[in-house]
Formats: structure tokens, C-alpha cells, sequence
């Protein structure tokens, strides 16, 4: 069983496709799917994916290059969201793009600590999004979870290995997504050779990034299966092996879902 911790199940071409999308995914092993918010009118649509579908769950949260429109966004509102269905289960995504800087950066900073406190509130994880943005990123997260720790995962990680280390000091879990398997990442696949495997999750990004060999397509859950071939790889591990190490810590992090 292999479960997808990060897909966009409500963006095209995968919502009008969705039955084949799952029927794809479950001949995969793909269990469970983990659908992502990035503004109310995606959540919006997330509610009714994970109503039809009892295999698929939600988080709410709004990410950050959207964090411009949505100024007033507060602690309250988020775990209001999360109060409308019990399968919305994270808070997310969220964090720091400063690489497009859509939304600019302490309108990103402030949207980010209200998503923290709003996990520190429910205690469910956080997803944090993270580009071009270490330093601020964990500065961030650190400062926060001194003051109440809270669940933390870094999803589609591309960052250093000093990076990754001072985010598992902090109990967080990272997610390898299909850029590990390009050709150009053989420093990010070294940095996944060393993080430890009880703090690995697996997710696609989909419709985005999809692994090699299948790059340039649209991507979606089914496609999770070449991510977690490569990452068996690297950990010198079977395929079956990583399956269950990664499926294992995502209920670690998210618990058991019914």
C-alpha cells in the first residue's frame, strides 16, 4: 500500500477525470490520497471530492502565492474550515515562495503564522511549501514550535542537507516528490539517502512534476509508484519495503483514517 501525501485532486486534468484518476491509482497500490488545499475556492471543491470519496482526504489552507488575496485570513477562519468535514485532516499548504514572489514577503510571512497557529490550535499537521526561503522558512517554524510544538511536513522538499537536518531536529517529516528521479537532482537524491526513513513520506504534486520517466506529462497519483521505485533505490530498500516504511509514517503524522 502506497499512500499519495500531496495531489491537487480538484485541478485539471485530474477533476474531470477523476474516476479514471482513482481507478489508475488503486491498480498502482495507491491506498489513500491526501488532497491539498491552496485557496477557498479549491476547498471548496475538495469538500465534495472527499464526500464522494471514501479513500481521499482534504487539508485546508491557502498557499502562499495567494496569500496577496487573502489578506484577512486569521487563525479563526482556518479551523473553522477545518471543522466542516472530519476527513480534512491537515493545514495546508502554506509557508514561503519567495522565488515568484506572487504575494509579497510579509504578507506571505504573516498568512504563514496564522496557518501555524491554526496547528498548534487542532494539532493537525501543517503542509509547508518552501522555495528559495530556508533561512526564513525554519526561522519561522523554529521560533514557532519553541513556543508550542506542533506537526510539521515539508512537502515536494528540494532544499539542502543542512536544511533538512534542522527540520527533523524539530520532528518534522519531509516528502520526496518525482523531481528526486530527474537527472539533474543527484545532490537532493543524496540528501534523501540520509534522511532517516521513519521521516519519509511520498507524494506526486499532481498534476505537476511528474517522475521519470514519464516527465513533461501530466502527472497524477498513479504515477506515485516510479517516485517510490527510485527512493527504494537510493535506501537500498525493496519497492514493497518503502511502501510500507512511508505509508507507516504518514498515519505516524496524520493518524489512522477510517
Amino acid at each position: 500500500m502506497i499512500v499519495d501525501s500531496h495531489c491537487h485532486l480538484e485541478y485539471e486534468p485530474l477533476f474531470d477525470d477523476l474516476e479514471n484518476v482513482i481507478e489508475r491509482a488503486t491498480k498502482n497500490n495507491i491506498k489513500f490520497l491526501l488532497t491539498i488545499s491552496t485557496t477557498d475556492k479549491s476547498f471548496d471543491k475538495i469538500l465534495k471530492i472527499i464526500t464522494k470519496y471514501k479513500n481521499i482526504y482534504g487539508t485546508y489552507g491557502i498557499h502562499p502565492h495567494e496569500s496577496k488575496n487573502n489578506k484577512n485570513l486569521n487563525c479563526v477562519k482556518i479551523l473553522n474550515k477545518i471543522k466542516l468535514n472530519k476527513k480534512i485532516i491537515g493545514i495546508g499548504e502554506t509557508g514561503l515562495d519567495f522565488y515568484y514572489n506572487h504575494s509579497n514577503k510579509d504578507t506571505q510571512i504573516t498568512s504563514f503564522k496564522e496557518h501555524i497557529k491554526a496547528s498548534q490550535e487542532s494539532n493537525l499537521p501543517i503542509i509547508v511549501h518552501t522555495r528559495d526561503a530556508e533561512k526564513e522558512t525554519f526561522s519561522i517554524l523554529n521560533e514557532e514550535y519553541k513556543k508550542k510544538k506542533f506537526k510539521i511536513l515539508i512537502h515536494c522538499f528540494t532544499g539542502s542537507k543542512d536544511f533538512a537536518k534542522k527540520l527533523i531536529d524539530i520532528g518534522s517529516y519531509i516528502s520526496a516528490s518525482g523531481i528526486i528521479t530527474f537527472k539533474k537532482s543527484l545532490d537532493l537524491a543524496n540528501t534523501f539517502k540520509d534522511i532517516p526513513n521513519e521521516k519519509i513520506l511520498v507524494e506526486t504534486d499532481s498534476p505537476y512534476l511528474s517522475p521519470d520517466p514519464l516527465r513533461g506529462k501530466s502527472n497524477e497519483p498513479s504515477h506515485l509508484i516510479h517516485t517510490v521505485r527510485f527512493l527504494a533505490k537510493i535506501k537500498n530498500l525493496n519497492e514493497n519495503k518503502i511502501s510500507e516504511i512511508t505509508s507507516k509514517n504518514f498515519f505516524n503524522l496524520f493518524g489512522n483514517l477510517n
